[in-house]
C-alpha cells in the first residue's frame, strides 16, 4: 500500500486510475481489453503532475517529503551500497543504542566506517530504533568507532536521519549534552575524510553531532535545521499551525543551505521523491560518495584536518564582519580604532563640552542622592 502526502491527492487519483487501466479484470462482466493508448496518456499526465508539484514544493511540503514513511532509510543504503558490513555495538560505558547503526565495511574495495541513524520502517522497528533519536550511549559508541577509524586511516561515511537527539530524563541523566558536544569535538579533530549525507531529517544537535564533516551532502528533498518547524512556530508564535511560516524563515531546505554554504552538495532525487525510484537514488548517492572520497585521496592527514576547519570557519563570514579566515588565528585587539576615537575627541570642542556636561550631571546627581 502506497502512502500519500496531503498535497498528493491528484497524484493518488491518477495512480488509482492507471492501476485500473492496467488491470484486465477491472470490469464486472469479466476480462476487458487493455487500452494501451489511454494508459500512455494517463502515465504522461501523471508524470507531468509529479513534475509540477515537486518542482514547486514550499519548505513545509519539503519537510513532509523528508519525513515520508516510504523514504529509503539508513539501513537500506548500508545494505545496498556496501559490502561485508560488520556491525559493532556498545559504548563500553552503559550499553547499546539501536537508533544508530555503525560498523566497518567495504565501498568499491575501500575500507570505510559506516554510521547510520535509523528510524525504522514499521511501527515495531520504529519503537525499537527509538524513531532515530539517539541516546548518549549511541553518540559514545560512534565516538569510539570514529577514533578507531582515525587510528587506522579509514574514511568515515555517515547517513543522517533524525528528528533530534532523544530528550528523555534517562538520556539527560547519562549526559546527553556532553555526549553530543564530545561527538562534535571528535568529528572536528579527525584526520581522515568524513562524508555526511542527510537523507531525511537533519534535526538539531542530534544531527550535527555526526554531520561536522569534511563534506556535508543532502538529498534534494531532505531538511537540515536547528529545530523542527512545529517547534519553532510553538516557541515564536505559540501556534504550531504556523509551521509553514517557520519553515520558510528557517532556511532548512537543501537549496537554501547550499546557498548559505552550510552544505557542500545536493544529490538530485527522482521526480516525486527518493522513495519513488530507490535504485536511482542509490546510484546517485554511490556516485557522490565515490567523488568525495576521490577528492581527499591525495591529501595528507594535516591537509584534511585544515580543510575541515577552514570550511566551518568560513560559514557565514561572507556576509559577516570578517571575510578572511586567516584573521581568526589572531585575537589581538585593534588599537587603531581606539586611537582614532581619542584623536577625534581631542580635536572636537563640541564633544568635549558634551562630555563635560554629562560628567557634571552625574556628579551632581550622586551628590544629591548621598
Amino acid at each position: 500500500m502506497k502512502n500519500y502526502l496531503s498535497f498528493e491527492t491528484d497524484i493518488k487519483n491518477l495512480e488509482a486510475e492507471l492501476d485500473k487501466l492496467k488491470d484486465p479484470y477491472n470490469k464486472e462482466d469479466g476480462i476487458s481489453q487493455v487500452d494501451t493508448s489511454k494508459i500512455a496518456d494517463t502515465q504522461n499526465e501523471l508524470n507531468s503532475k509529479l513534475k509540477e508539484i515537486y518542482s514547486n514544493l514550499d519548505p513545509w511540503q519539503t519537510t513532509l517529503v523528508a519525513r515520508h514513511e516510504d523514504r529509503p532509510k539508513s539501513k537500506y543504503f548500508i545494505d545496498n551500497l556496501f559490502e561485508d558490513f560488520i556491525p559493532l555495538s556498545g559504548d563500553r560505558y552503559y550499553g547499546e543504542d539501536k537508533s544508530v547503526l555503525a560498523g566497518f565495511a567495504k565501498f568499491n574495495g575501500t575500507s570505510v566506517l559506516v554510521i547510520g541513524q535509523e528510524k525504522g520502517d514499521n511501527l515495531e522497528s520504529r519503537i525499537e530504533r527509538n524513531f532515530g533519536m539517539m541516546r548518549p550511549e549511541g553518540y559514545r559508541k560512534t565516538i569510539r568507532l570514529m577514533e578507531l577509524a582515525n587510528r587506522f586511516n579509514i574514511p568515515i561515511i555517515s547517513f543522517i536521519d533524525t528528528p533530534g537527539a532523544y530528550p528523555g530524563v534517562g538520556a539527560e541523566e547519562r549526559g546527553q549534552a556532553e555526549a553530543i558536544a564530545k561527538s562534535i569535538e571528535c568529528c572536528m579533530k579527525l584526520t581522515v575524510p568524513t562524508i555526511s549525507i542527510v537523507i531525511g531529517e537533519g534535526g538539531s544537535g542530534g544531527a550535527i553531532a555526526l554531520a561536522s564533516s569534511s563534506k556535508v551532502v543532502m538529498l534534494e528533498n531532505a531538511i537540515y535545521s536547528v529545530i523542527s518547524p512545529e517547534g519553532c512556530a510553538t516557541i515564536l508564535w505559540r501556534d504550531p499551525k504556523k509551521m509553514l511560516d517557520a519553515a520558510k524563515a528557517m532556511k532548512l531546505s537543501a537549496g537554501d543551505l547550499l546557498e548559505l554554504k552550510v552544505i557542500d552538495e545536493i544529490i538530485p532525487e527522482p521526480i516525486g521523491g527518493a522513495h519513488r525510484d530507490k535504485d536511482k537514488i542509490l546510484e546517485s548517492v554511490s556516485e557522490s560518495i565515490k567523488t568525495n572520497l576521490s577528492f581527499f585521496s591525495e591529501m595528507s592527514p594535516e591537509q584534511i584536518l585544515d580543510h575541515r576547519k577552514s570550511k566551518f570557519l568560513k560559514i557565514g563570514r561572507e556576509k559577516g564582519f570578517m571575510s578572511d579566515v586567516s584573521e581568526l588565528s589572531s585575537l589581538n585587539k585593534n588599537d587603531k580604532n581606539l586611537e582614532s576615537v581619542i584623536s577625534n575627541f581631542k580635536g572636537s570642542k563640541k564633544q568635549q563640552i558634551i562630555f563635560g556636561v554629562v560628567v557634571i550631571s552625574i556628579i551632581a546627581t550622586l551628590a544629591y542622592i548621598l
